[in-house]
């Protein structure tokens, strides 16, 4: 069996259209405008009532962390500890605000 390497790549095509949607704004194409619209929806999360939008802040640190290290590994450890956090809530947390919005 072969291990999936997560990569920001990786993180940025799951998660970047859903949290675009909530900053309004083109999705994030890099790690850096990932993390920043991150910081941008967490609040948003919050005024609309979505229970989660701390786990996204933590997740936007374990990002700033990866894109600012120079150890591969630690990289890696920061992309995992992020994906870990966004993988269940992104989707569903996007999905209540749509609705909230009336989209």
């Amino acid at each position: 069996m072969t291990a999936t390497v997560l990569t920001a790549e990786t993180l940025i095509r799951r998660y970047a259209a859903d949290i675009g949607y909530v900053t309004q704004q083109t999705p994030a194409t890099d790690l850096a405008a990932l993390i920043s619209q991150l910081d941008t929806a967490a609040p948003r999360y919050e005024a609309a009532g979505i229970n989660g939008h701390e786990d996204l802040e933590t997740a936007s640190s374990h990002l700033d962390e990866a894109l600012n290290s120079t150890d591969e590994t630690s990289r890696d450890v920061f992309l995992s500890r992020a994906h870990e956090l966004l993988r269940p809530l992104v989707w569903d947390m996007t999905q209540e605000y749509r609705t909230a919005a009336g989209d």
